[in-house]
Formats: C-alpha cells, structure tokens, sequence
C-alpha cells in the first residue's frame, strides 16, 4: 500500500513539474543607468525575446525601436521562472500594478488601461498607484472566464449563468444580484467577441 502511495505521489510531483514552464520577464531599456523596466510579460519558449524581432503598431515596439535606433539593444531580464500558468499571471499583474502603465503616469508600455479610460473625476478622489492597472487586469481575467464559458457551451449562456457558475453572483440585502456578469458581457458584446441569441450570449 505504501508502495502504491508513493507511486501516485510520484506522478504527481512528475505532472506538476511538467506544468512549471512559464516565466515573468520585462524588457528593460539599457540608455540610462540603471536600466529601467517598459514592459512586463509572462511567456513560454522564446517569447521574451519575440518582441525584438516582430513589429507592431504597440507603444511597447515603439520603444523598442527607439532603442535599436539609437544604437543600443533592449536588454531582456527573466524575473522568474518555474512558474505555472496562474503563477505567472499572479507575478505579471503585480508587477505592472507595481510600476504602473504609461496612460496612469507610470513606466510600462504594457496595454491594459483601455485609452478611453478616465473621463470625469470627482474632486478629492485619490487614486493609489496600481489601483487601475490592478482593476483592468481583474477585468480582464473576468472577460476570459466568462467568453471560456461561453466557447464550452455553443448553444450559448445566460447571464445567470455566467454570474451562478462563476461565483459572480452578489447578495445584497438578501437580494441576489447579477449586474457583475451583465456588465461584462455587456463589454464582450461591445467588443464582437460574443452576440445576442434571444436570451443567451453565444462566443462569436
């Protein structure tokens, strides 16, 4: 019997290790010293280094470009590694919460605060540094629950759904409400990655 124990904890230990292969990594920009974090990611394999060597239209290669222009090369430093997925997801948003996104004043290039963000701000409110890159990458993780749901069901969900099944359901005054889910769905929506099928949301 002790045998048989120590087998499955084998296995188990084996299929952990076998999921600890992501990392956290930022792209640092070498011209001052010492070399300052623009960018915070978490990845597998060689993704660290992809942004180096594929363009696109983000303010992150942009200031890679910068960089390489001016001669120097951004320098690549892996944070941590060993990682399983929610660990590393975990690691990364604390991070950019930590040095924040160049839309709140901060230094990352990282696109989490949407750019239609802010509009009118009641005078006296103070907003902690972190607080709304933290808010946006929770959104975030919201929106992929719900649309993962949504892709598991084809004939669609309900609101209900989403907000039962998630835990995303509040209870105020012994009242059960589902304006949380509503709300992201309403961004899914907005966003074309889920549609209107009479009473239930189907993942486009």
């Amino acid at each position: 019997m002790t045998t048989c124990r120590f087998f499955r904890g084998e296995i188990r230990s084996l299929t952990t290790m076998a999921n600890n292969f992501f990392y956290v990594y930022a792209l640092k920009d070498p011209r001052v010293s010492p070399a300052k974090p623009f960018y915070i990611g978490k990845g597998t394999g060689s993704r660290a280094y992809d942004h180096l060597v594929t363009p696109d239209g983000t303010r992150k290669y942009a200031r890679i470009k910068e960089i390489t222009d001016s001669g120097a090369k951004p320098l690549v430093a892996i944070l941590a590694d060993d990682l399983t997925e929610t660990q590393a997801l975990k690691l990364e948003a604390e991070l950019i919460s930590a040095f924040g996104t160049v839309e709140t004043g901060g230094l990352l290039a990282n696109s989490i605060v949407p750019s239609g963000l802010g509009g009118k701000k009641r005078s006296g409110i103070v907003v902690p540094q972190g607080a709304i890159e933290r808010a946006q990458i929770g959104l975030e993780f919201l929106k992929s629950a719900i649309l993962e749901l949504a892709r598991a069901n084809p004939e669609g969900i309900a609101n209900a759904d989403a907000a039962s099944l998630l835990g995303l359901r509040s209870d105020y005054r012994g009242r059960q409400k589902d304006y949380l889910s509503y709300s992201v769905l309403g961004l899914l929506l907005r966003e074309g990655k889920v549609r209107r099928s009479t009473r239930r949301h189907i993942a486009s």
